[in-house]
């Protein structure tokens, strides 16, 4: 028997060291300013979020899309909800469409996390928002947002620090928006460079 439960440890363990190995990052540390404040706009439509094909058909991830999405209502909604209440500066109305994609992403479920703990690796995501100009098309910046959970940290909160994860970068779009809204500045990724 302990051979059966060593063995299974160690190929968990493994598997974790593997998927270890396929790190997502920020291609940088910041995001450049927008090529326009985003004030400059008096309309803000969101759009759904969506999951990058490679990372579509893995259960966890759909089950994360959906945490995202809430997390990203809650706070880039608001936003959203607060600014398209002021009167319109611009006859006609300029429109800013903003459109979160999950371009990366490796979350551990729950059920994985009470399995395997720490063991499963650490949970890692990567966000991009594309800003455009709904009149000409034109994109107005394509900001970038980076967050992870270690894996122990998932195991001593019982998967807590995984979703936890989704609110953060859910935070770091919304803190863009605000950020640029008076003057384009650029914000931080979320990502630290080692």
């Amino acid at each position: 028997m302990r051979r059966i439960v060593l063995g299974l440890v160690l190929a968990v363990a493994a598997v974790g060291t593997a998927w270890a190995k396929d790190e997502i990052r920020a291609s940088s540390s910041t995001n450049p300013p927008p090529a326009e404040a985003l004030g400059q706009f008096d309309r803000y439509e969101l759009k759904p979020a969506t999951l990058a094909p490679d990372y579509a058909e893995h259960p966890a991830n759909k089950e994360a899309l959906i945490a995202f999405q809430r997390n990203f209502d809650e706070r880039v909604g608001a936003w959203v909800t607060e600014q398209n209440a002021a009167p319109a500066k611009h006859t006609p109305a300029r429109t800013l469409v903003i459109e979160p994609r999950v371009e990366k992403i490796r979350f551990i479920s729950g059920g994985k996390r009470f399995w395997a703990g720490a063991f499963a690796g650490s949970s890692q995501l990567l966000v991009k928002l594309r800003l455009t100009d709904a009149a000409s098309g034109a994109v107005i910046a394509e900001p970038e947002f980076y967050q992870h959970a270690k894996g122990m940290a998932g195991a001593w909160t019982f998967g807590a620090a995984d979703n936890t994860m989704l609110v953060r970068t859910a935070s770091l779009a919304r803190d863009y928006l605000q950020g640029n809204h008076a003057a384009a500045q650029g914000s931080k990724t979320g990502w630290e460079q080692d």
